[in-house]
């Protein structure tokens, strides 16, 4: 099959992005655009839903544009989305009853205390997979139905649509005739039973969330309807939804039990394929949805960084320390070492394995020496720290990987990937296609669209850009990395 083409829209947490694959998975065109963050309150975090919409529009159209291509010369499209950001909005006029809020939001936090407890995460966990934390949907759906008037009362009668961003975008891209989402953006709102593969009527009850509000849940690669032809000159099927790190496992083709991709963007993931099996942590790592195809469940294990490209974002916006992300690789090279000084990113409290909502973020170690250098070296080497964290943790659950696959902006940036290899004593192998997010979206549709014919063959088109391998003694990092836990120790609420 040649000249044949897909669409994906990666719609991230601070821009959307829009990407048109060759059918051997090479970037043809592309474009992206920022959109605004909104911080109404300490520690939470709101988007603009119809801002979201619009610059996911113009994106689309731009790499059309960029890769010279026409709507009709797409085969599909695939969606992948940041995942459990929520929006409810009216099923008549498609307007939003609220900002969309933000999976780094944490305004839920007291709640979650509140009707939390062991007896309570146990059956949650056993259920969904996941904790009960205001990262998730299903406490963000609840404050929107508390809080803002008269919601409730329209989401019961039947009035309100809930959706993650996927939903949100196929609803608009499609004028109001879908309303669904996939099993792994399902798998991340606390009201989706992972076992029996549906919304789960007692996890409603306990949320408090009107069975009326929700969409429909399909596979990964599905007929999820119709792109409007007034969007893009003409009909495009929309054949793959997927949240952004199910999307990265997907375009890092890790189809085989014990094979794991790390992406970092604004926060970091790490996902390891568990097969069939749906493994419990011990470690409060995640259990959830990797894919689902033709109806079978591939399960998988996922530890959550909240920030990882944030601190560099925070670097450059807040502390003006720098002037451009890429302005770090050169700066952590110029010198030997942070002497001393560890920065714990912990602005809206740490994920995997700590799960800690009341940290905050802190630097440790400061001197009279210590300069901007040394300030970015250590968010760059935070990065590759809470990286650790995360593989130890998984490690005891499941399997110890022997090679990291990774992806997402900051790899582009040697420095940090050299870092990930030493700190995890491990090979890292960064993708020719460092966008696997989008480009597992793009698989997905493709599948559904018949471009490819399985998921080996997809596998096959995998390439290695460059492996890095560890060249500093573990002792050496050893030490270093024992004074990480010391600083994440000392910035934990217990």
């Amino acid at each position: 099959m040649s000249a044949v083409y897909l669409l994906a829209i990666d719609q991230g947490t601070t821009s959307s992005r829009a990407i048109v694959f060759a059918r051997d998975g090479s970037i043809v065109g592309s474009a992206q655009r920022e959109f605004r963050q909104h911080f109404p309150a300490e520690a939470w975090v709101e988007h603009d839903a119809d801002e979201i919409w619009q610059v996911t529009l113009a994106v689309c159209r731009e790499a059309l544009t960029d890769a010279g291509v026409a709507a009709t010369d797409i085969a599909g499209c695939g969606i992948t989305n940041q995942r459990e950001t929520t929006v409810i909005w009216d099923r008549a006029t498609g307007r939003p009853v609220h900002r969309a809020i933000v999976w780094q939001d944490r305004r839920t936090a007291d709640w979650c205390r509140e009707h939390g407890g062991d007896e309570r995460e146990g059956w949650l966990q056993a259920r969904t997979g996941l904790l009960l934390d205001p990262y998730f949907s299903a406490t963000k759906i609840r404050w929107l139905l508390d809080n803002v008037d008269g919601v409730r009362q329209r989401a019961e009668a039947g009035e309100l649509a809930f959706g993650t961003i996927d939903t949100w975008l196929l609803w608009q891209l499609t004028n109001g005739r879908e309303h669904a989402t996939d099993a792994s953006n399902a798998s991340r709102t606390l009201l989706f039973n992972i076992h029996s593969q549906d919304w789960d009527d007692e996890l409603l009850a306990f949320f408090g969330v009107p069975r009326a509000l929700l969409p429909e849940v399909h596979d990964n690669a599905a007929d999820f309807g119709t792109i409007d032809a007034d969007h893009l000159g003409a009909a495009i099927p929309v054949g793959g939804m997927v949240g952004d790190q199910q999307g990265a496992l997907v375009g890092q083709a890790c189809f085989e039990p014990g094979m794991v991709k790390s992406t970092y963007g604004t926060g970091c993931f790490l996902v390891l394929n568990l097969g069939r099996e749906a493994v419990t942590s011990r470690h409060r790592l995640l259990t959830t949805v990797g894919y689902r195809l033709n109806g079978e469940t591939t399960y998988a294990l996922e530890g959550s960084i909240f920030v990882a490209g944030a601190a560099i974002q925070w670097l450059r916006d807040a502390l003006h320390l720098i002037e451009q992300a890429p302005e770090t690789q050169a700066m952590a090279e110029s010198i030997d070492g942070t002497d001393g000084v560890y920065l714990v990113p912990a602005f809206t409290g740490l994920g995997a394995p700590y799960w800690d909502p009341e940290a905050r973020g802190a630097i440790f170690g400061l001197t009279r020496d210590t300069g901007i250098k040394q300030i970015v070296r250590a968010a760059l080497e935070s990065t590759c720290y809470q990286t650790r964290d995360l593989v130890e943790a998984i490690g005891d659950d499941a399997v110890t990987p022997t090679e990291l696959r990774v992806d997402g902006g900051m790899v582009a940036n040697d420095w940090v990937c050299h870092c990930l290899a030493d700190v995890l004593q491990m090979p890292v192998a960064r993708p020719a296609v460092i966008e696997t997010t989008a480009l597992g979206a793009a698989y997905l549709a493709g599948l559904q669209a018949g471009v490819y014919d399985s998921l080996e063959e997809i596998g096959a088109l995998w390439r290695a850009q460059q492996t890095f391998a560890p060249q500093r003694e573990a002792a050496a990092m050893q030490g270093l990395y024992d004074g990480w836990l010391e600083a994440v120790r000392r910035v934990r609420s217990e």
